[in-house]
């Protein structure tokens, strides 16, 4: 399975989703803010980053951004995770450069299908796909 970076400052958040992310196979590191999330896609090369936007410090967008400017990183599909189904959302995820976003809370089989998705490259444009409760 894939090898997936999780970034979410919330223990209960990150706790239920490394579980289930685990259980169906998948190899996963954990970071808490932007920088270390930065620091361990730039060490470990992860197949996908599950990113929370709401971080401390350097958000999820910046730090997306930061990713997506790094040659190193620019190629590993970040899905923004967010409780905020404002309109513009996409479009923000969109600009800083996410290749999908999922809001919160989400059932996980949904959040799996997504994951599938961007892995398996069905959408060989830069739209943003939106999934989740609000979608």
């Amino acid at each position: 399975m894939a090898r997936i970076l999780l970034v979410e400052d919330n223990e209960m958040n990150r706790d239920m989703l490394s579980r289930r992310l685990i259980r169906r196979g998948h190899d996963v590191t954990i970071a808490v803010d932007g920088p270390a999330a930065i620091a361990a896609a730039t060490a470990g090369h992860p197949d996908l980053i599950l990113m929370d936007i709401r971080l401390p410090g350097m958000d999820g967008w910046e730090a997306t951004r930061r990713l997506k400017a790094d040659k190193r990183t620019a190629s590993i599909p970040v899905v923004a995770l967010t409780g905020h189904a404002l309109a513009g959302i996409s479009e923000g995820a969109r600009r800083a450069g996410c290749d999908a976003f999922v809001t919160k809370p989400c059932l996980p089989e949904d959040l799996v299908k997504e994951i599938r998705k961007v892995l398996d490259g069905a959408s060989s444009t830069k739209k943003v796909r939106r999934s989740g409760k609000h979608a």
